[in-house]
């Protein structure tokens, strides 16, 4: 049991190690030797939190309560197979994007204080994957919030402070939401278990008109860290200016906060339970698939109209973490496991593609998409790379997003619901189109600039190994869950419960 409270814990004190042993930017004739001594601490500290958790994972007790808020609200942690999915895509981003960062941080200023909130951002995730019970899992959702703002306003400039400033609100707002559905369901269940479903019934036989609105509250609450609309607007800001490493793990970890959220509200609502399927066919499921749903065309468009590359990307993450909504919405097991794989899929894809990004900012100092042609020239692995999570997000195999969005759509079909259900995936493949219209221009310009390219000024500005190896690890790994989607859902046993 010990071994969870050290995966959550262990990062976070070697964070706040960092943050008081180099509070003060490097600097002087000792500064080469000063960032190597912290590289290498940090390196270390990513090393064994993620060794920790994998044996979290394996060896220790499934359920957890070191201590007590109230003599009702215990403060507990548990193993189960949705956590233990979210815990292993945030080690492999939080790995790749963390010794992606050792080189890309040598022109940013403040490397202790990067890295000593990136290794608190590291424990708070862990121990939202571990949540036992909502109370534990909004004590520490509120706490990625505030450590992981401190990525985004790192450079300190006016537009990083004025785009931190404005992921604090919409979070703060959106967890605010969440907590007013938590008085309710404590109130009206005496309980803030996960998975204790049975505990429903008679509160929703006595208050099911409400506690349908307290649902739709929750949701709503805690879509803002996924960026459903109208409370997205904090991604693309957000994302241009925050580090590449940093926009990397806002992007295919920190949002999926959101997701797990929404899961465990609906695994309390009994979502998937055929004895308590309270939400599925009542407005508040019509009402959040049509959020969703616009949320994808309308995250897609505005993609394929930005002419800024993070920027684009990060419109592309609004617009993909609602496929994963949609999926939940839909509410039967076959968009579910659609939902989860997609989690997966976008997770090491998005990250890749931002790591790239950052690589191609770090080597050549371009950020327009109008920029980019010829640079398939210049840095041919990054691009091949580039292209092939691109690939997965259009949803083209063999890629992950491909077997995701298949199960999405299958889904959607079988669920029955009016309208939405054949709307569902038509509007899926209009966005699947409108990504191919944003990302593979880039691939095309890139490696086929035009005769009139001044093929003289060519340079290779390929980057170094601790760059290209954590964009080449995540890049096979969406891959991989494009071929071997069994082994995710044999591996987890996806809502097997």
């Amino acid at each position: 049991m010990y071994l969870i409270l050290l995966s959550i814990f262990f990062p976070i004190l070697a964070g706040a190690f960092l943050l008081i042993r180099y509070r003060t930017p490097l600097s002087g004739e000792a500064k080469a030797a000063q960032r190597k001594t912290l590289v290498t601490l940090t390196g270390c500290f990513l090393v064994i939190t993620a060794l920790l958790v994998v044996l979290s994972l394996f060896i220790a007790k499934q359920k957890f309560i070191p201590f007590y808020l109230t003599k009702t609200l215990p403060i507990h942690f548990m193993i189960d197979d949705i956590g233990a999915l979210f815990s292993l895509l945030a080690v492999a981003v939080m790995l790749c994007a963390g010794f992606f960062s050792f080189e890309y941080m040598k022109h940013e200023e403040r490397e202790g204080r990067y890295y000593g909130f990136y290794l608190l951002v590291f424990g708070v995730l862990n121990a939202l994957c571990f949540a036992g019970n909502l109370i534990t899992f909004y004590l520490f959702f509120e706490l990625l919030t505030l450590s992981s703002m401190t990525l985004v306003l790192h450079n300190g400039s006016k537009e990083a402070i004025m785009a931190g400033l404005k992921y604090l609100f919409y979070s703060l707002c959106g967890a605010y939401a969440a907590l007013f559905g938590i008085y309710f369901l404590y109130q009206y269940t005496g309980t803030l278990s996960f998975f204790n479903g049975s505990l429903y019934v008679t509160a929703i036989a006595e208050h099911g008109g409400f506690l349908l609105v307290v649902a739709f509250v929750m949701i709503l609450g805690f879509g803002v860290k996924a960026g459903m609309f109208p409370m997205h607007a904090w991604l693309p800001t957000a994302h241009p200016v925050a580090p590449a490493p940093a926009s990397a793990v806002l992007s295919a970890v920190i949002v999926k906060a959101g997701v797990l959220a929404i899961i465990r509200v609906l695994d309390l609502f009994g979502a998937w339970d055929g004895a308590l399927k309270f939400l599925s066919g009542t407005w508040m499921q019509t009402a959040w698939i049509w959020l969703t749903l616009v949320t994808v065309f309308m995250g897609s468009l505005l993609a394929y109209r930005e002419p800024v590359l993070k920027k684009r990307l990060a419109y592309s993450t609004v617009s993909q973490l609602s496929y994963i909504l949609f999926g939940l919405a839909v509410m039967n097991k076959t968009a579910l496991n659609g939902s989860l794989l997609h989690v997966l899929a976008h997770g090491f894809s998005k990250a890749a593609l931002f790591l790239c990004a950052g690589a191609i900012i770090y080597k050549t100092g371009k950020t327009r998409v109008e920029e980019m042609r010829g640079i398939g020239k210049e840095m041919p692995l990054t691009m091949w790379c580039f292209t092939i999570a691109s690939l997965g997000l259009i949803g083209i195999p063999p890629t992950g997003g491909f077997v995701s969005k298949w199960y999405l759509a299958i889904g959607s079909l079988r669920s029955g619901i009016p309208v939405l259900g054949v709307l569902g995936p038509v509007i899926l493949l209009v966005s699947a189109l409108l990504t191919a219209g944003y990302l593979l221009p880039l691939t095309i310009q890139g490696f086929f600039p035009g005769a009139d390219y001044d093929y003289s000024r060519l340079e290779k500005k390929e980057p170094c190994r601790l760059m290209t190896v954590p964009i080449l690890i995540l890049t096979v790994l969406s891959v991989l869950t494009g071929l071997l989607p069994d082994f995710y859902s044999s591996f987890l046993a996806i809502i097997g419960r």
